[in-house]
């Protein structure tokens, strides 16, 4: 099966929800399947897997600090390098504790279990954030709290009025549930690695303080952000009461995320990671790995960024010009543009991408593969991260203008 065949069988996404922009339908990256090339097929084959910045791997260094990681049972609160990160990524982030939490998936729903303590209290939620789109509604399927969205705006903030007319006022009206959280993302994963400006988040923080809700932060590119505004963390987070921070996207450690917040919250929090089964053993094993993601790979990341807009540049210049993108919009590590041509779609575009053309290796010099994903909106998704270097990306930008050649090449041909 192809990647366009592979992404075809889930075009229901497009026809069950609406979207408000040009082309009204909504498309999203998909887990990969069979259909998608092997990487590293042959030895001249260069694989440039840009799906996402969950693909890294850990380096020499960081499987070094996990071998010789001194550990303890973490439910008992005796793993020594757990407890050294939770100190650490508290005082980064400027909260009083933080908790070692096995996925951002398992963080953001206690961080909603916590919050909102009983069943039928309510969220607000923007449309298009990964809670409410990427983690399986596990905060109704689990916490029993509801959530409303506010309208995710093009640089992933939300409309303030908007929001807070999503704030009910009615409770205990039997008729209501009770608005206790507000969340918000950042970086803005579906908008395109969008950062949240600190003066959007005073806002909301100030409308929560009016009407007692508390706020929430799916920070799980956070560092992205901070590294994007040049500010430490805890700039961005005294607009928040908790964040979830993730270990495992571009700052490279294997699997973790940090749960952060005021002493009791994280003392509750820890009752919840046991009841869902988030409570690990000798966990200092992959805490060692988290240390050293949070020391030592937070400024590294403006290389990503770097080589986002370096392909990005490539697409805006691409002769023909089949791509529209948005260069005030490439904030950070993720990059999404549209195709212009109309005989070329995302996921067939994509296709061409990840195999090895007739021709190409001559013209080239070897076979690229190069992996994204097809997104809402006629548009593609790419992410940098640590494994993909500033050659990498050039010869991504090679691949792309072989590509577009081809595709220029076969519309004349047709005619057209």
């Amino acid at each position: 099966m192809s990647l366009k065949a592979f992404c075809s069988k889930f075009q229901f996404w497009g026809r069950v929800v609406a979207r408000r922009e040009a082309g009204g339908k909504r498309s999203y990256y998909k887990s990969r399947g069979s259909g998608l090339p092997e990487p590293g097929q042959a030895a001249h084959v260069r694989v440039v897997d840009l799906r996402s910045d969950t693909v890294t791997k850990p380096g020499a260094a960081m499987r070094r600090a996990m071998a010789e990681a001194e550990v303890g049972d973490d439910v008992m609160g005796e793993d020594p390098t757990v407890n050294e990160l939770q100190k650490i990524a508290a005082d980064m982030f400027g909260m009083e504790a933080a908790l070692f939490v096995p996925s951002g998936t398992m963080s953001n729903l206690i961080a909603v279990m916590v919050h909102c303590r009983e069943r039928g209290d309510e969220m607000i939620v923007g449309d298009l954030s990964h809670l409410h789109i990427y983690e399986q509604g596990g905060s109704a399927q689990l916490a029993g709290v509801h959530a409303t969205t506010a309208d995710t705006l093009a640089d992933g903030t939300l409309n303030l009025d908007q929001l807070e007319s999503k704030i009910r006022h009615g409770y205990p009206d039997p008729h209501y549930p009770r608005s206790r959280l507000i969340c918000v993302e950042n970086t803005h994963n579906i908008q395109g690695g969008r950062v949240m400006p600190l003066h959007f988040l005073q806002e909301v923080r100030a409308l929560a303080d009016k009407h007692g809700l508390l706020v929430h932060m799916d920070g799980a590119r956070l560092m992205n952000a901070a590294v994007a505004l040049g500010v430490p963390p805890a700039d961005i987070l005294q607009h928040t009461h908790t964040v979830s921070v993730c270990l495992s996207k571009g700052l490279g450690a294997p699997v973790g995320t940090m749960l952060a917040g005021p002493r009791d919250f994280i003392s509750r929090a820890v009752r919840c990671r046991k009841a869902l089964g988030g409570g690990m053993r000798q966990a200092g094993i992959l805490a060692a790995a988290g240390k050293l993601s949070l020391q030592d790979m937070v400024q590294r990341l403006q290389e990503d960024h770097n080589n986002a807009r370096t392909f990005a540049r490539a697409l805006e210049t691409c002769e023909p010009p089949l791509f529209a993108v948005d260069m005030a919009a490439v904030e950070t590590n993720i990059l999404r543009f549209q195709i212009r041509e109309p005989a070329l779609t995302p996921a067939e575009f994509c296709d061409r991408m990840a195999q090895v053309g007739d021709g190409e290796e001559d013209a080239l010099g070897q076979g690229i593969q190069v992996l994204m994903y097809p997104h809402f909106g006629n548009s593609v998704r790419a992410v940098w991260h640590l494994g993909i270097s500033a050659e990498d990306t050039h010869l991504a930008v090679g691949k792309l203008q072989f590509v577009a050649r081809q595709c220029l090449e076969n519309k004349q041909q047709r005619g057209l």
